[in-house]
């Protein structure tokens, strides 16, 4: 995504962190050197192992003082003990902006950048359609999720007043990053109705992880780049990519 002509803004973007003692200091040496190839970090969800306190602790230390903003929403293991929104306030006292259904805009680069975030959620595909109204009740939320988040998407995306527009998520909103994964799990790992928010909320650029053996580069039906950026997919500790203002 190169543009030619005015300043880009140079977006660092990585998901599914995964932190955990074992990771712990994996990132940090490549973080505190962003602002020689970025302007603005995104964090795309699964940013701990399994949503404990102890691995929180460990993300806010990898992330602490970094050289530019970080914009961040969790993920699903962010919640496996229940404690998403503790982990969140801890996130939001760190200095990260934590987005769930807002948005915040940023002045960088001499542009203004909007991003608005949700987790996401599961819902399936025209192709590969999910079973809501199946399974165990667990099952059953995370189908109901994706729609219900993708509204919450498309609403934060509306409140932005900048041109500049990305979309931040966990689960994926094209089934083109999912290429890789088992096609039986497709309705598991996104939903359509994500995409659908995005291209009516004019979103230059979608941002999601999840999908750890999919594929980096997709596009939504209405042409805007989708990039699953989860740390096993892209493999290193983030990609950058230009985005032209408008």
């Amino acid at each position: 995504m190169q543009y030619s002509g005015n300043r880009s803004i140079r977006v660092a973007a990585v998901a599914d962190l995964h932190m955990r003692d074992s990771v712990f200091g994996v990132f940090r040496p490549d973080f505190t050197r962003l602002a020689e190839r970025a302007d603005v970090l995104l964090l795309a969800g699964d940013l701990t192992e399994s949503g404990t306190v102890r691995e929180a602790d460990l993300l806010c230390a990898e992330i602490a003082a970094l050289p530019v903003p970080v914009v961040a929403v969790l993920g699903n293991h962010d919640h496996d003990h229940k404690l998403g929104y503790r982990i969140a306030a801890m996130l939001t006292a760190a200095g990260i902006h934590l987005l769930d259904g807002d948005a915040v805009t940023l002045d960088l680069a001499g542009s203004r950048l909007g991003i608005a975030g949700v987790m996401g959620g599961s819902g399936g595909f025209p192709r590969y359609p999910g079973t809501p109204d199946e399974g165990t009740l667990e099952h059953q939320a995370r189908m109901r999720r994706g729609p219900l988040d993708a509204l919450r998407l498309r609403q934060a995306l509306d409140t932005l007043t900048c041109e500049t527009r990305i979309a931040l998520m966990h689960f994926a909103p094209v089934i083109d990053t999912l290429v890789g994964e088992p096609r039986k799990i497709y309705p598991g790992l996104g939903c359509h109705d994500l995409a659908e928010a995005v291209d009516a909320g004019r979103a230059v650029l979608a941002i999601h992880g999840h999908a750890h053996g999919g594929t980096e580069f997709g596009r939504t039906a209405g042409g805007v780049p989708v990039r699953n950026v989860s740390y096993p997919v892209i493999g290193r500790s983030y990609v950058v990519y230009d985005v032209a203002p408008t």
